[in-house]
């Protein structure tokens, strides 16, 4: 997703899909500022969701939807 990442992750929301970001898909956290890990890519897409009244799945939500055992 490169650069298109946040965007395509933003209007996946609105259309209720669900999300996920990672350095496998972009390195950066906006224009020219490199990610220092995935942590800072997942922070970015929880505020933006917090912008819009969205919010994340708990990992035990995660769990459930992706059909893992604890």
């Amino acid at each position: 997703a490169g650069k298109a990442e946040f965007p395509i992750c933003t209007q996946n929301l609105f259309l209720g899909g669900h999300v996920r970001v990672g350095m496998e898909d972009n390195l950066y956290l906006g224009k020219g500022v490199m990610a220092k890990n995935n942590g800072e890519l997942v922070e970015k897409m929880v505020r933006i969701m917090g912008e819009f009244d969205f919010e994340p799945a708990t990992p035990d939500e995660a769990r459930e939807m992706l059909g893992i055992k604890k």
